[in-house]
């Protein structure tokens, strides 16, 4: 009986180091993002399973979980990534499935799938955020600066130096805007090869004097250093910079392209079971919700809306920044992923094409 006991308890304290030992994975794109999933997410996953949750930061978790996929050497168990790559990803096989019957309901009973926002959840994805691409520009550069999208393609007005994302996604769809077409019809003109060549001729406009970014630390560093006087950028970056390191930095909403990041497992994740349990914790009502006491992005479930309240300063409520705001919805496109599941390839190759063209 004696040797039986011991080898239980030799059992119990091996599977307890075991689990204390576990580390997950999450691939997400770094600064002030990161920063509010390790707090509202991470932290408590990590205390409340005994284990540690390890960040990747990349410019786009897309690639290399394609990469990794596709060698079958899979590292990381969870990844943050963008709708239409979500899809893509799905698509082509290099996603696990997500079982949305495992997703928590909200605090009053409604199921997951009548609390998330309409598309939050799909067959390899479960969005936490509403964020958006917007433009910001340094206000002691324009005291009385711009306030429309056709402002930032103005450069006799407001002279200066811009910057953009690296690629053609919200780019061409922000260029239209400033060049007049109502956000209503973007998508059906950007169909046509007519409504293509109009965006990239908006975009000669400023090419010369645009520097392109890849990851989303970038914009606020480039108007911090005074490189750019108006940027385009994420929208939760601008307000970090803003209000919790006190940069002069102004949001532009008009224009916005506002669109989920989601929650995916790659296909042969090391620690699959676990990585579902993080999703669900991550997206529950409270956990979304907290996520907004950190940066400027709207949850992606109904539930955890009046749940948010200020910044973690404990005194600049978070509504006025959120991009789902009523106020900053006037003149805002929501991203069609339909549109860049079909077209992202082909319309970043004409991008790369027409940025080293003389």
């Amino acid at each position: 009986m004696k040797l039986k006991t011991a080898l239980l308890a030799t059992a119990l304290t091996s599977a307890a180091f075991a689990a204390q030992a576990q580390t997950l994975t999450v691939m997400s794109w770094g600064g002030a993002y990161e920063t509010s999933q390790v707090e509202a997410y991470n932290k408590p996953f990590a205390a409340a399973k005994g284990l540690t949750v390890n960040m990747v930061a990349v410019d786009n978790p897309a690639t290399p979980i394609k990469a990794m996929v596709e060698a079958k050497n899979v590292t990381v168990d969870v990844a943050d990534v963008e709708y239409a790559d979500a899809i893509r990803l799905c698509d082509e096989g290099l996603l696990e499935p997500i079982d949305a019957s495992k997703l928590p309901a909200a605090p009053d009973g409604m199921s997951a799938a009548d609390d998330f926002l309409p598309g939050a959840v799909t067959e390899c994805a479960v969005a936490s955020i509403v964020f958006a691409t917007v433009f910001a520009y340094d206000t002691t550069k324009f005291p009385n600066g711009p306030t429309t999208m056709a402002d930032f393609f103005d450069l006799t007005k407001f002279p200066g130096k811009r910057a953009m994302r690296k690629g053609a996604k919200a780019n061409l769809e922000m260029a239209l805007m400033a060049d007049g077409v109502p956000a209503s019809e973007v998508y059906a003109m950007l169909e046509t090869d007519a409504g293509v060549d109009r965006a990239f001729k908006m975009l000669d406009k400023i090419k010369k004097d645009t520097i392109w970014w890849e990851a989303g630390a970038q914009p606020p560093q480039l108007l911090a250093d005074g490189e750019v006087a108006m940027t385009t950028a994420y929208n939760g970056r601008i307000f970090a910079a803003a209000v919790a390191e006190g940069k002069p930095f102004q949001t532009v909403w008009d224009g916005q392209v506002y669109e989920y990041d989601l929650f995916v497992i790659p296909k042969g994740a090391p620690n699959k079971d676990l990585a579902m349990e993080y999703i669900a914790f991550a997206t529950d009502t409270q956990r979304l919700a907290d996520q907004a006491k950190w940066i400027a992005y709207g949850p992606a479930r109904k539930s955890s809306g009046a749940l948010v309240g200020k910044y973690n300063d404990g005194k600049t409520d978070m509504a006025p920044y959120m991009p789902t705001s009523a106020a900053n919805l006037t003149n805002a496109l929501a991203s069609s992923y339909d549109f860049w599941v079909d077209r992202d390839s082909e319309l970043n190759e004409k991008f790369n094409a027409w940025l080293v063209a003389n």
